[in-house]
């Protein structure tokens, strides 16, 4: 190579270096990362997803509950889980807001919820900003928290805590990748217990990202695991999975 080349080179380096230290500047509030997020695979992210997923209870005695529950996704903002085999009728509706269950094909429960895993890990990429920034606001994260921190030898932008603070309300996003790593959230049976919850084994999908184990921590022990296998981006789902008025335990994706 010669000098001139090695000149040229040298200076293309300078400019990836110098746009690579601008992006990442543009990113110091929580505001400008929920956007860059979405800004990141608006085009790319996938619709819908399907998965087996086996569910794994730790529990304090050493013993540990494994159940299959079969899940299915229209993004933003549509869930459904069913638990177990299809003649059991035992089965989650997460749709709008609202989750409704459903035990042996009969609803038993409807009360509002927001699943933050579902908003921050699928939702942010495929709907307004504006609308994930409303959500994470009502559910009680502290926005004007914004820093830096490193997790497991990867940068991270946090929202939602002061440095250290590992005990409020917050999200933790990768910033290379700008996916969804960990949550902190109080147990909803105990709200002095705090539930650190984690997006991991990330692996391509459909044009996108999937985090094949998500894992739930408590009081520094693995208290739930999830590890999915046959995945599927962009099947074709019908829309009625998703309408609990229209639930039946036989139809699954």
């Amino acid at each position: 190579m010669t000098v001139r080349g090695r000149t040229m080179l040298g200076r293309i380096s300078v400019i990836l270096l110098t746009l690579a230290a601008v992006g990442q500047a543009q990113i110091q509030n929580t505001e400008a990362l929920v956007r860059a997020m979405h800004d990141r695979y608006a085009k790319s992210w996938y619709g819908t997803i399907t998965f087996t997923q086996k569910s794994t209870t730790y529990n304090d005695d050493g013993t540990t509950k494994v159940e299959t529950w079969y899940e299915a996704a229209m993004l933003p903002g549509k869930l459904r889980i069913d638990v177990g085999p299809a003649a059991d009728g035992h089965a989650y509706i997460l749709a709008d807001g609202n989750v409704t269950i459903f035990d042996k094909g009969k609803e038993v429960n409807s009360r509002p919820l927001v699943n933050m895993l579902l908003v921050l890990g699928f939702d942010v990429y495929r709907q307004a900003p504006e609308k994930t920034l409303q959500v994470i606001g009502s559910e009680k994260y502290d926005v004007s928290k914004f820093h830096e921190d490193t997790f497991e030898g990867r940068p991270m932008y946090v929202v939602g805590a002061e440095k250290g603070d590992l005990q409020s309300r917050q999200f933790w996003i990768d910033q290379e990748r700008l996916l969804f790593v960990r949550l902190f959230q109080p147990d909803r049976a105990d709200e002095k217990r705090i539930e650190d919850i984690r997006f991991t084994d990330y692996r391509p999908l459909a044009g996108a990202w999937v985090a094949a184990r998500v894992e739930v921590r408590a009081e520094g022990k693995l208290v739930f695991s999830e590890d999915y296998s046959d995945i599927k981006g962009n099947p074709s789902l019908d829309a009625a999975l998703f309408d609990p008025k229209q639930f039946r335990a036989e139809r699954r994706p």
